[in-house]
């Protein structure tokens, strides 16, 4: 006796609107519009913002804890880092022990920095319309999504193999 094979639900119409990658998409360029009146004054972009604050929150790493923490490959990080240090924000210099390894360490400028970024948060909390509850829920649902999406990074058809039934 053989199972019947598992039904296929009907195509899904393909509607942006629908799409959460887009939603979350969009959110990222709102989110940039907001971002960029508030990081001109510290004079950084983004990237360099998202490094600042890895840093404020650890100084002292190697290119590479830092890159794996901010999700950046080398090649994209290296410049961030170089430009960050030419406007006196950071120091790099070889690991004394481990040649190999890149130091990134804030200068007295780098941390002084930080003073003026720390309204920050509360901007973007404002200009999300939402409490800062809804926004920890969300934040938290997002990570959640980035964990399970990074841990099932694979190829389609490796997806749709792991849903059939079992013959």
């Amino acid at each position: 006796m053989s199972r019947p094979s598992p039904t296929r639900s009907a195509p899904t119409a393909l509607k942006l609107n629908e799409f959460l990658c887009y939603a979350i998409y969009s959110a990222g360029h709102a989110f940039n519009r907001v971002y960029q009146p508030l990081l001109r004054r510290l004079g950084l972009t983004y990237p360099q913002y998202l490094v600042m604050v890895a840093l404020w929150e650890n100084d002292e790493q190697t290119v590479g804890a830092l890159g794996q923490k901010l999700s950046l490959e080398s090649n994209t990080l290296t410049p961030l880092l170089k430009r960050l240090q030419v406007m006196g924000h950071l120091q790099r210099s070889r690991d004394l022990i481990d040649e190999r390894q890149v130091l990134i360490r804030l200068t007295s400028t780098g941390r002084k920095l930080r003073q003026h970024a720390l309204d920050i948060p509360d901007c973007i909390l404002e200009a999300s319309g939402l409490t800062a509850k809804d926004l920890q829920e969300l934040h938290g649902k997002i990570t959640a999504l980035t964990k399970s999406l990074n841990r099932n990074n694979t190829n389609p058809s490796e997806i749709r193999a792991r849903k059939r039934v079992a013959p």
